[in-house]
């Protein structure tokens, strides 16, 4: 399946969560998903964006890794399902999307935190998120550079 329909799905899954577990599934699984995405565009994507996405890859673990792992079947790990980026500009911006989105629903459970523990997860998958979605928007700018590089260069 290509990117931008598992980040719809994710993104259309995150708000349909209701309970906190539900949500840090979700959460979970939206960070898994950056992390499949940096890795392939690390390996198959324009040279001057590989180490950005190896940085996206490398948080976005973090994020899975901040998060007690839910318990899902091989067919529900989202991806793992991923075939095919696409259009590289298109999925970051809906990553980026969906990684706000992650950020917001952690502080959620942040404010609702019945423990400490649970208190400092939810800050450290934020950060995590929030450190993801900067690593994007740097991609997405690389990205436009580059675009705007390749015009000239077949002009010159």
């Amino acid at each position: 399946m290509d990117a931008v329909r598992l980040i719809v799905t994710s993104r259309r899954a995150l708000a349909a969560s209701g309970e906190v577990p539900q949500i840090m599934t979700e959460v979970w699984q939206a960070q898994a998903l950056a992390q499949a995405i940096g890795s392939r565009l690390a390996v198959f994507g324009p040279p001057e964006l590989r180490g950005e996405a190896l940085g996206l890859t490398e948080l976005a673990g973090r994020g899975c890794g901040v998060l007690d792992p839910p318990d899902l079947g091989p067919d529900e790990l989202r991806a793992a399902q991923l075939t095919e980026l696409g259009d590289a500009r298109q999925a970051l911006t809906y990553l980026g999307g969906l990684l706000g989105e992650v950020g917001i629903a952690m502080v959620g459970i942040a404010c609702a935190a019945p423990d400490e523990a649970t208190y400092w997860q939810c800050m450290e998958a934020i950060d995590a998120a929030d450190e993801s979605r900067d690593r994007v928007r740097e991609l997405l700018r690389r990205l436009a550079d580059r675009e705007q590089a390749i015009p000239e260069r077949e002009a010159g």
